[in-house]
C-alpha cells in the first residue's frame, strides 16, 4: 500500500515540475508558412525627407518622387544658362515616360537673376518655354539661408561624393531612383550633353519604384 501511496505522489510531484518548466519556457520565434517570403523592413534615404514649397505655397515631401530618376536644378530666369531651360523640358518629354522627372529650384544667389515672384517665374517658364516639369517655389542655394535639401546635396557629410557649394545657376544633380545622389553636373552641361544622357539613360534601367 505504502508503495502504491508514493508511487502516486511521486507521479504528481513530476507532473507540477512539467507544468512549472513550461511556464518558464519564453516563446520561440514566429513561424513562418513554408515557402513565404519575409518581407524586408522599408527604408527611405535621407533626400526623400526634406519637404519643399510649392508654388502656390502648399508643401511636397521628395518622398512623393520614390522611384523616380531626378534631375535637381537651381534655375534662374535672367542667366545666361537659362535657355537650357527648352533642353531640359525636351529632355523631360524624351524620357519621362520612362521614369525621369527635372525637378527646378529658382534661385536669387547669381547676379540677382531670379528676381521675380513665385508667381512671375511661373509664368515665364511656362509661357516663354512651355515648362510642365516641377519647378518649386524660390529658395536660398548657398549661404547662411541655404534651404536644408541644397545643404544636404552640398555638404560633404551628408553628399561625400559631389560636395561643394553651387557656383552659378543651373547646377545639376542626378538622383537615382533609390534616392541616392549618382552625379553632378556644372552649369555649361548642357542637357543633352552625352555623359549627362548616358547616366540618365543608365539610371533609368535601375527596378521601377
Amino acid at each position: 500500500m505504502k508503495t502504491v501511496v508514493l508511487y502516486a505522489a511521486l507521479t504528481v510531484w513530476l507532473a507540477l515540475v512539467s507544468v512549472g518548466c513550461r511556464k518558464q519556457t519564453p516563446p520561440g520565434p514566429p513561424q513562418v508558412a513554408a515557402g513565404a517570403q519575409v518581407q524586408p523592413v522599408a527604408q527611405t534615404r535621407p533626400f526623400y525627407a526634406f519637404e519643399v514649397e510649392n508654388m502656390d505655397g502648399g508643401a511636397t515631401t521628395l518622398g512623393d518622387f520614390q522611384g523616380k530618376v531626378l534631375l535637381v536644378i537651381n534655375v534662374a530666369s535672367k542667366c545666361g544658362f537659362t535657355k537650357q531651360y527648352a533642353g531640359l523640358q525636351a529632355l523631360y518629354e524624351k524620357y519621362g515616360p520612362q521614369g525621369l522627372v527635372v525637378v527646378g529650384f529658382p534661385a536669387n544667389n547669381f547676379g540677382g537673376q531670379e528676381p521675380g515672384t513665385n508667381d512671375q517665374i511661373r509664368q515665364f517658364c511656362s509661357g516663354t518655354y512651355g515648362v510642365t516639369f516641377p519647378v518649386f517655389a524660390k529658395i536660398s542655394v548657398k549661404g547662411d539661408d541655404i534651404h536644408p535639401l541644397y545643404r544636404f546635396l552640398t555638404s560633404p557629410e551628408t553628399n561625400p561624393q559631389f560636395p561643394g557649394d553651387i557656383k552659378w545657376n543651373f547646377n545639376k544633380f542626378l538622383v537615382s531612383r533609390e534616392g541616392d545622389v549618382i552625379g553632378r553636373y556644372e552649369s555649361k552641361v548642357e542637357p543633352f550633353d552625352a555623359q549627362l544622357v548616358a547616366e540618365i539613360e543608365n539610371a533609368l534601367k535601375g527596378a521601377e519604384g
